[in-house]
């Protein structure tokens, strides 16, 4: 029998520490948690000049691939740190996949996907690669995070100006006084716990088994699905690639099944072997992690709790088809990340982290809302639905209409619809996907630099987008007096239509301002840190974009370098 214990060899070790370092009794921000999405939030603390502390209860990084599927707009997110280029590099992207009702192909979806696009709408990686990328880039930051593994907060207790914390370090309990305290510590989390909070929502019953295996393949990078196939009838199947030749392979089991017999190797393997004889995958394989899976639709009401907020697993529980958990948790951090330096540099008040809990809790109820038709889809809950999802997987053999239906519905993402952030727009209803509270569009554009994309303006700084003829007037001395007067917290860019740009601007390449931010010479956009869209102007009054600035660049505190 394998040894599944054995670690695959392409698993980054994480790095011991440089000596023994003492605890640090005061930090501004302690993370409970240090996986993907609480090493992402320090790498992005750490860009913005804070220092995190991280503690981490495992030893190291995860085991097995876990969430495997990174979105774009996740991509995005791990750029602002510099981890999207390894990523990539590693990674596996693709663009579509396909579904089969036994063995007849029903639905063949691909995302939508563009010539010279920056990310490909998904790239396939283990989980332990992010936590590796992402810890070293928390360790590149201009004031570097401070990561410890094998210790785990055990107790907290909160007062006016912070959050004290427990932490069990070896045989050590040490005590850490932090200004703020984000939960990033899963589903099981501590720190819910010790605040006595619960979620709320759906938990399925259907159960899915999780396997990776090495295998050679030349088969195409893409989602594969197989509904009742013949090699596991009644079965649900899911099959992904992924690097250093892992196929990562999900199926449900019975309801009548024993979980803790279902995930036994002697009734996983020969499952396993049945589906790849169906498929014609013929090359030696063996497996490397197994796991038990079922889906849940869970949420915390409030993502902020006095000085502590949560994040990822620790606030939410997505379903993982259409790939929502981790995608929504790097979300998280991204919208978290500046809200937090704003407020500890004194730059706005600490209201604003309302709004990171208004904004997120409503993007999650969109993820569970999507989640939740997925999940009823791929393992029905009752005998009505098991039925509908028969009639329509028999009717897409013959009618293609149907075949929608069948999609399922990738991450993607989320407006901000209603946020308290939104500023003004006089654009009445043009250009709905660029309104204030809508992720602002990728467009490639030629600058200096080496930038090629405009997502690869955003991540740290307010953003101000002018937008300008080739032969038009040079930037308004208002916006540059604007931009020179904080240059920590805002930068502007003109972007250039119809010609050269010049050194200092961006051409627009594809002559795509116009159909995505509804420009024309003059117009003006407000972008957040995190590249959402907060307010936009075709006749801009400089009154109102310095009204719509002023609650995010207060002078208080000096700000970090």
């Amino acid at each position: 029998m394998p040894d599944l214990n054995a670690p695959h060899p392409a698993v980054p070790p994480a790095p011991p520490p440089a000596s023994p370092r003492p605890w640090p009794q005061r930090v501004p921000v302690l993370i409970a948690g240090g996986g993907p999405v609480g090493l992402t939030l320090a790498a992005l603390l750490a860009r913005q000049g804070l220092a995190a502390l991280v503690v981490e209860a495992d030893d190291g990084y995860c085991a097995g691939s876990r969430a495997i599927c990174m979105a774009r707009r996740s991509l995005e997110v791990l750029g602002w740190v510099g981890a999207d280029r390894p990523t990539v590099e590693t990674g596996l992207p693709w663009v579509g996949g396909r579904s089969y009702y036994r063995d007849a192909q029903v639905l063949h979806f691909r995302m939508p996907s563009e010539p010279g696009e920056r990310f490909a709408p998904m790239v396939n990686i283990q989980q332990y690669y992010l936590e590796a990328f992402a810890h070293d880039a928390a360790l590149r930051g201009a004031a570097p995070a401070d990561v410890r593994f094998g210790a785990r907060l055990q107790a907290l207790r909160q007062h006016a100006g912070g959050v004290v914390a427990e932490i069990q370090a070896g045989d050590r309990v040490v005590e850490v006084d932090a200004q703020w305290l984000v939960a990033c510590d899963g589903g099981r989390s501590t720190v819910r716990e010790q605040l006595g909070l619960r979620m709320e929502g759906t938990q399925y019953e259907g159960r899915y088994v999780i396997v990776d295996i090495v295998q050679k393949t030349r088969r195409d990078v893409e989602r594969l699905a197989w509904f009742d196939p013949p090699s596991n009838p009644g079965s649900t199947i899911l099959m992904h690639r992924q690097p250093d030749n892992v196929w990562r392979i999900d199926y449900q089991i019975r309801d009548d099944e024993d979980p803790d017999e279902a995930v036994r190797p002697e009734h996983v393997l020969p499952r396993v072997q049945s589906h790849l004889d169906m498929i014609g995958e013929t090359e030696p394989w063996r497996p490397l992690w197994i796991s038990m899976y079922n889906a849940k639709c869970l949420t915390l009401q409030e993502y902020r709790h006095g000085r502590v907020l949560f994040a990822g697993d620790a606030a939410h529980l997505v379903p993982i088809f259409g790939v929502r958990g981790l995608n929504s948790g790097l979300d998280d951090a991204g919208n978290l990340a500046w809200k937090l330096a704003w407020v500890l540099r004194g730059e706005a008040a600490d209201s604003l982290l309302d709004s990171y809990s208004a904004e997120r809790l409503h993007a999650t109820r969109q993820n569970l809302a999507y989640g939740a038709k997925s999940t009823e889809f791929m393992a029905p809950p009752d005998f009505a639905f098991r039925l509908m999802r028969e009639a329509t997987l028999r009717l897409a053999l013959t009618e293609p209409a149907v075949r929608s239906l069948i999609n399922p519905r990738q991450s993607a993402p989320i407006a901000y619809a209603g946020s308290a952030l939104n500023g003004p727009s006089d654009f009445g209803a043009d250009c709905p996907g660029a309104a204030p509270g809508a992720p602002a569009p990728e467009m490639r554009v030629a600058g200096p630099d080496g930038i090629g994309h405009l997502t690869q303006c955003f991540g740290q700084r307010f953003t101000l987008l002018w937008f300008r003829a080739a032969d038009g007037p040079a930037l308004p001395e208002p916006l540059a007096a604007l931009a020179h007067a904080q240059p920590h917290a805002l930068q502007v860019h003109a972007v250039v239509t119809g010609g050269a740009a010049g050194a200092s601007a961006l051409a627009d390449v594809d002559g795509q301002a116009l159909e995505r931010y509804g420009a024309r010479p003059g117009t003006l956009y407000l972008i957040r840190p995190d590249g959402y869209v907060m307010a936009r102007w075709r006749e801009p009054s400089w009154d109102a974009v310095r009204a719509a600035l002023a609650p995010l660049l207060q002078t208080g505190a000096p700000h970090a370098s």
